[in-house]
């Protein structure tokens, strides 16, 4: 599954966007998208779809379809997006970062408690 990350790519990746910038991607991401790439292609095969139909109706060349199933960093999101829109997973894109238990928790902690009104005002029952 994971066998087309090499040795070079374990230290760092460097893609060089629009030629402005560079951004490194963490070994752990690159196996990560590696997984989601296998995944989609899974899934297409598991729906019997062509190469040809899927990339058709993604709107996208055969090869950048095959990066997307490759798990490649440098092709955009909205293709990602478009690849599982014609394969019929859209909606799976909802669930990445839904459940932040770990973010909600941090923002819990980082609340202040409310102000109790004392009770001794001109509206307290005593």
């Amino acid at each position: 599954m994971f066998k087309y990350i090499d040795k070079i790519q374990y230290m760092f990746i460097f893609i060089n966007i629009m030629g402005k910038k560079k951004v490194h991607i963490f070994p752990s991401v690159l196996l990560l998208l590696s997984q989601l790439g296998e995944n989609i292609k899974l899934a297409r095969l598991r729906r019997n779809l062509s190469v040809e139909l899927v990339a058709q109706r993604a709107g996208i060349s055969r090869g950048t379809l095959w990066a997307v199933e490759k798990g490649s960093p440098s092709v955009s999101m909205g293709s990602y997006a478009q690849v599982l829109l014609s394969i019929g997973l859209e909606k799976d894109l909802l669930l990445l970062a839904g459940d932040d238990e770990l973010g909600r928790k941090l923002q819990d902690a980082g609340l202040p408690s409310r102000a109790r009104a004392s009770g001794k005002g001109k509206n307290s029952y005593v």
